[in-house]
């Protein structure tokens, strides 16, 4: 167990700039002090003293402003930032390395006895305000964006923002080939391809995401016309005339004078 608490301790460097030793982390930090209660708890949970366990939590409630039940099974090197209203129910399991922000909620949507909270992968970020309910599985390397409400399982590697949340970016879409045409639309008209990547929030990226699908389509039915025309002998298509900048149109045309 001290061996845990040493890591909790040492893994929030890695994750916050403002600690600045180990010694303020210890006394400072609200998330370190509700990790050392509940390893205390999770202990006596799992010796049979559930009523010292649960009291120990509530002190540690009090204290932190943290609710972890003791007995939610807690990874290594886990992180809570700021920590105010984080909520973790009985039966949650959280795996390595995962970091929750203030006013995260791993809860229930049952009042039935058995696997009701979620279970939480290595490396998951769960954003501020975030609610994540029920028996579902969020992947490893997820992340769930602020004040998202999940009620369906996460994939590893995913991105899920909105209420009720939606998967906005997938690991494997970095090499999908459809997105690389998008991009590659996206440079061709003078639009700033990182404007458009799934990681925007809906309905900005998909409305963008689609016009350029459109965009593309179109363009390949023109190149199409015009290659079947010009073996037909009938020479109409010319070069398209290049696409100003916007920064160009907004020169002045005063020898930049202004």
């Amino acid at each position: 167990m001290f061996q845990q608490i040493s890591e909790d301790i040492r893994s929030v460097f890695a994750r916050d700039p403002a600690a600045r030793s180990s010694v303020e982390v210890f006394l400072t930090y609200p998330g370190v002090h509700a990790m050392i209660f509940h390893r205390m708890a999770h202990s006596l949970w799992l010796r049979g003293w559930k009523l010292s366990a649960r009291l120990l939590a509530m002190v540690a409630r009090g204290i932190t402003g943290i609710e972890i039940h003791p007995g939610a099974t807690i990874g290594r090197r886990f992180f809570i930032d700021h920590g105010m209203g984080v909520v973790i129910g009985e039966t949650a399991e959280i795996g390595d390395d995962v970091t929750l922000y203030h006013g995260v909620t791993l809860g229930g949507t049952s009042w039935n006895k058995g696997k009701r909270h979620p279970t939480v992968g290595n490396g998951v970020v769960v954003g501020a305000g975030a609610k994540i309910l029920g028996p579902i599985s969020v992947g490893e390397g997820a992340r769930v964006g602020s004040n998202a409400v999940v009620t369906r399982p996460v994939p590893p590697g995913a991105t899920v923002v909105g209420i009720p949340g939606r998967i906005v970016r997938r690991e494997e879409e970095h090499g999908d080939e459809r997105e690389q045409r998008r991009r590659a639309m996206a440079e061709k008209i003078g639009f700033d391809a990182y404007g458009m990547t799934p990681d925007m929030p809906d309905p900005i990226a998909n409305s963008i995401r689609a016009a350029l699908d459109h965009l593309q389509a179109v363009d390949e039915k023109l190149n199409d016309i015009c290659v079947a025309m010009q073996k037909a002998g009938i020479s109409i298509c010319e070069e398209m005339p290049e696409l100003k900048n916007e920064l160009d149109v907004l020169e002045p045309q005063n020898g930049g004078n202004t």
